[in-house]
């Protein structure tokens, strides 16, 4: 009898006790996988690319800049930092926004920047402003970066190019590109705030496009002082009348 009963027993309890759950059949372990994974997955998804620095490759992503220096410009735009920023300097571009455009703040040692049409550094093109794109991409000489305001998603059309190294930027203002042709005549570009005689983008373009550089500007003719001597001269008489 008492056999039996803890046969009984040994029975009641294989069937009263929960199966040993597994890894493979816990819910809540397999749900924190998949996020781990997805997590994984998207930092090994985000990849930024080294900089290319052969002007005859990718042309798509070139920006032109024709200088009133007489200059060409060529910076490498890089998508794999910042696509949202790089669309809109391209749009812009393809739209003549830049043509014509100043640069408006260019401080010896650290910066020129442009992309006002109004020269003041208080305008903007008419497209919304963007959304931060920063990433860990340093701001190194010959960095290209879009000017903001206060508000980290206030950049619009404004940008800069780097002098000299400025770590401080980092992760503060959207790195996307670099100057990878003609450096020498982003240093020439005249300083001030705004510069007394500012150096001007006649044009700017993508590579892609393959527009021919504008016609240099001649420079201006300076003007003859008009004293009171002058306006007070009698006016020659022509010959035969």
């Amino acid at each position: 009898m008492s056999r039996c009963l803890i046969a009984a027993a040994a029975l009641l309890s294989l069937v009263a006790a929960p199966p040993i759950a597994s890894a493979q059949d816990n819910p809540f372990e397999e749900s924190v996988g998949t996020e781990e994974e997805a997590v994984s997955n998207t930092q090994s998804a985000r990849v930024y690319q080294p900089i290319n620095y052969n002007v005859e490759e990718d042309r798509e992503n070139i920006l032109l800049l024709d200088l009133s220096t007489g200059e060409r410009v060529a910076i490498r735009l890089m998508p794999s930092w910042a696509p949202n920023h790089v669309e809109r300097i391209k749009t812009l571009t393809r739209q003549g926004f830049y043509d014509g455009v100043i640069f408006h703040r260019v401080i010896d040692g650290f910066m020129a920047q442009t992309g006002d049409p109004t020269g003041t550094g208080q305008g903007g093109s008419n497209l919304p402003d963007l959304e931060a794109e920063f990433n860990p991409m340093p701001h190194v000489r010959g960095t290209v970066a879009m000017a903001r305001a206060q508000d980290e998603n206030s950049a619009n059309s404004q940008f800069f190019i780097v002098f000299y190294p400025r770590f401080a930027l980092d992760k503060r203002y959207t790195n996307f590109g670099r100057v990878i042709g003609n450096m020498a005549a982003v240093d020439a570009i005249a300083r001030g705030e705004p510069p007394a005689n500012p150096t001007r983008i006649l044009q700017a373009s993508i590579a892609a496009d393959n527009k021919g550089r504008p016609a240099a500007q001649a420079p201006a003719a300076p003007q003859e002082e008009i004293t009171a001597e002058m306006l007070g001269a009698p006016v020659e008489q022509v010959e035969g009348q």
